[in-house]
């Protein structure tokens, strides 16, 4: 059979691979190429908002986890958090190990219902075009913090599994300290910190199995903490073990990982922010305890780090609801959200309760709240711009802009600004979003350029949606 036989035969196969390959490429959660420091999903931005009621909503059951999705959706919110976390704080959370007769656990054999439940929250997310960003390692699961037993029932300690013993393992029964304190054995196995490779394998064999599920779909980011402040090389071998695990099977997977530090400015978040090539995205979830013009500005502070090369910026947990043990109220938790959004983040969550909002009544309201206001002005075509705002106040208003076009004042508690839109051509139309209800409020009217004064309705949230006409 001739060469021109041979193509007329096997064009149309090498066609469809072509095409799939690059439906695969174009399809996955990536940062998007038009503006690095937000995501796109089949080639188009995408902001992705949410909350929820829990951090590891895959072992809720079935029936109550389809209830919060669906609630998330009907919202507008298109993300979650899940960490992998199998702490039995509820009643109903299951461990990924099979366990014996004799009660104790086997690390080489799996529990199907972990990995089932699992599976479940993937495809019934992605059904509804929600994205998980996964943690792989919660520091809370292996203490025994605050009188719980955590580490005294769980399968990596020795007493409860038939791997290996204390001795061979390094560990200790009793791990009582906070985690923040970082002596835990368990995040000191890796071959450049203490090549604990009798507990290292069965870490391995974990995150292998994790990714077995994740990498059949393309809504998946991973963080390899919760809020850790472990060393560098921890955090760094498991990044490079995801990324060199998914490129195997030919896909590209965006990680990360979130440092403990409130104070972004801290030299341990550079172990992040200064490694584009290894961390495609960052978390700075943490900055989330720090309240007004602090928090704005040590948002900015990163973004101002990494203009060279912009990633998105994401806050899994949005902290902030009354009466929590960190003595934040309900109106901080709003107050970073909308921060958060016109700074410039990329993924925006509200914590679970009682540290955040959750999906509460609230929370839905700030959301749809937000996809209102992107109907009129995507986040992704403005800029933060304080300095736009006369006569302003310390976290009286904050501003985004596409200047002399498009303007997004956010009022937290009333007040009144004057916004220099000089630069703008012909009138401008103010409308009014109701942030509290997620509804539009009053039309202020049209305005020319200049110092256009800008009042909301009220003493509420409130934000006002400024376009040229």
């Amino acid at each position: 059979m001739n060469a021109k036989r041979w193509l007329i035969i096997f064009s149309p196969l090498w066609i469809g691979l072509a095409t799939m390959q690059a439906a695969e490429k174009s399809g996955v959660l990536r940062p998007w190429e038009k503006n690095g420091w937000y995501w796109s999903y089949r080639d188009k931005p995408v902001m992705l908002l949410g909350g929820s009621d829990d951090d590891n909503l895959f072992q809720w059951p079935e029936k109550k986890l389809i209830a919060q999705l669906d609630r998330l959706v009907a919202a507008g919110g298109n993300v979650i958090r899940n960490t992998m976390s199998d702490r039995n704080d509820k009643g109903f959370e299951v461990y990924p190990f099979k366990r014996l007769d004799n009660g104790k656990y086997d690390l080489n054999s799996w529990n199907k219902a972990y990995w089932t439940r699992f599976e479940r929250m993937l495809h019934e997310t992605a059904r509804r075009e929600i994205f998980v960003q996964i943690e792989i390692w919660d520091r809370f699961d292996y203490a025994d913090l605050g009188g719980s037993n955590r580490w005294q029932v769980h399968p990596y300690n020795p007493a409860n599994n038939v791997n290996y013993t204390y001795e061979k393992s390094g560990f200790a029964k009793r791990y009582s300290d906070h985690p923040g304190a970082n002596k835990q054995p368990f995040f000191f196995t890796t071959p450049k910190q203490r090549n604990n490779r009798v507990v290292l394998r069965h870490q391995q064999r974990f995150v292998d199995r994790l990714l077995e599920s994740t990498l059949q779909f393309d809504h998946v980011l991973y963080c390899m903490d919760n809020e850790t402040s472990g060393e560098e090389e921890w955090g760094r071998f498991w990044a490079q073990f995801v990324r060199a695990r998914a490129a195997r099977q030919g896909h590209d997977v965006y990680v990360t990982e979130m440092w403990d530090d409130w104070n972004l400015r801290a030299e341990r978040h550079k172990r992040t922010f200064d490694h584009p090539e290894l961390y495609g995205f960052v978390d700075v979830s943490q900055n989330n305890h720090n309240k007004g013009q602090k928090h704005w500005d040590n948002f900015l502070h990163v973004r101002n780090y990494l203009a060279s090369q912009p990633r998105p910026m994401n806050t899994t947990k949005t902290y902030g609801a009354t009466g929590n043990k960190f003595g934040h109220s309900d109106q901080d938790g709003i107050e970073r959200f909308w921060r958060h959004l016109l700074a410039g983040a990329s993924s925006i969550r509200f914590h679970r309760p009682d540290s955040g909002l959750g999906l509460s009544d609230k929370a839905v309201a700030c959301i749809k709240a937000a996809r209102l206001l992107e109907s009129i002005i995507p986040a992704w075509s403005l800029q933060p711009a304080n300095e736009l705002l006369v006569d302003r106040d310390p976290n009286e208003a904050y501003l985004a802009a596409d200047n002399g076009r498009a303007y997004v004042v956010y009022f937290p508690a009333g007040g009144m600004v004057r916004l220099d839109t000089s630069k703008a051509k012909g009138l401008l139309a103010v409308r009014w979003i109701n942030i509290d209800t997620g509804e539009l409020g009053p039309h202020q009217g049209k305005t020319g350029s200049g110092k256009t004064a800008l009042t909301p309705p009220d003493n509420k949230n409130w934000v006002a949606a400024v376009v040229s006409q």
